[in-house]
């Protein structure tokens, strides 16, 4: 991980719930090049799949009913820069993970409504508590981009097969 941190790629961190991968996606940001800027945490699991494109990229004012009136920045603008975090990437829709493959291949997204391509200078580290392989095999998750996020891929075993690491993540 210390050694993943130095590297400005995308990681993917796989593991159990409870295991630690948020802990270690913030170990990773804070001894990166990029730990001075800016660290954006996204639970994809909790982002409606009718928001998530919205949400993670932006919106322009007018692009929807209730949009805010002036738009507004997405996820990957606010962390531009710095480093996002996507965890439970495995939950994303089909139609949201074409849209992160794209930023992940060219950089690029726009705006809900909008007209501009926008640029990321973003590094990327995804986390699941799925088999994404599997998840592949069954359609459910886009093979291309499981092979995007998966660069460097850290597995974190289970807290019960290392509880000499409970007390310093406690602390």
């Amino acid at each position: 991980v210390g050694r993943a941190a130095q590297l400005d790629t995308v990681i993917l961190i796989q593991g159990e719930t409870g295991a630690g991968k948020e802990r270690i996606a913030s170990y990773i940001h804070q001894h990166s090049p990029r730990a001075r800027k800016n660290f954006i945490r996204v639970n994809c699991g909790a982002i409606p799949e009718s928001l998530a494109e919205s949400e993670l990229f932006g919106y322009e004012r007018g692009a929807f009913t209730g949009a805010n009136r002036e738009g507004k920045a997405g996820l990957f603008e606010v962390a531009n820069e710095g480093t996002i975090f996507l965890d439970e990437v495995g939950e994303l829709s089909l139609v949201a993970q074409s849209k992160l493959l794209r930023v992940l291949e060219t950089g690029e997204f726009m705006r809900v409504g909008g007209s501009q391509v926008q640029k990321a200078d973003v590094r990327i580290i995804a986390a699941t508590n799925r088999d994404l392989d599997a998840e592949v095999q069954k359609g459910t998750f886009r093979e291309d981009l499981y092979y995007r996020l998966n660069v460097v891929s850290v597995q974190i075993p289970p807290l019960r097969e290392r509880r000499n690491d409970i007390p310093a993540l406690t602390q």
